[in-house]
């Protein structure tokens, strides 16, 4: 079981950041329905203005949450993007893409991000004729999955 990967209440996670980052429905439905963050007595009175650090802050956990990679793994696809020619971060939106969990949520053969890692974990899928179970697996152009 891996310690890494939080299992927090989508709902109030999606809330809290105020952004459909599963990119489900049901989640746009609920911010619609409640567009505040969660908590016993509604949002906070008093809003001070959100530091740069946490600005940058709030758009890892958002990556994070949304590609369900952990800390290390993001610090890895950073530092790999880094060396990568052109900016930073499209690079390291590409290496996310192209993560054999994304690929197969991507493909529309699973209905989330979770559910391709966890189908992708059990070996039901095959890259090029052999069985790959490792989610973070990079898929290149012409790899037949």
């Amino acid at each position: 079981m891996n310690r890494n990967r939080k299992n927090v209440p989508k709902g109030k996670l999606v809330r809290h950041l105020g952004v459909n980052i599963f990119e489900q429905p049901k989640y746009d439905k609920l911010l619609k329905k409640k567009p505040h963050a969660p908590g016993m007595h509604g949002p906070k009175k008093r809003r001070t203005k959100q530091t740069e650090y946490g600005k940058q802050l709030t758009e890892k956990q958002k990556l994070k949450f949304s590609y369900g990679v952990s800390e290390r793994q993001v610090r890895n696809i950073f530092e790999k993007a880094k060396t990568m020619p052109g900016v930073t971060g499209d690079s390291m939106m590409s290496l996310l893409e192209i993560r054999l969990d994304n690929v197969i949520f991507r493909l529309g053969l699973a209905s989330s991000r979770a559910m391709a890692r966890q189908m992708v974990n059990h070996g039901h899928f095959q890259v090029n004729g052999r069985i790959v179970n490792i989610p973070s697996y990079s898929v290149r152009g012409g790899d037949v999955v």
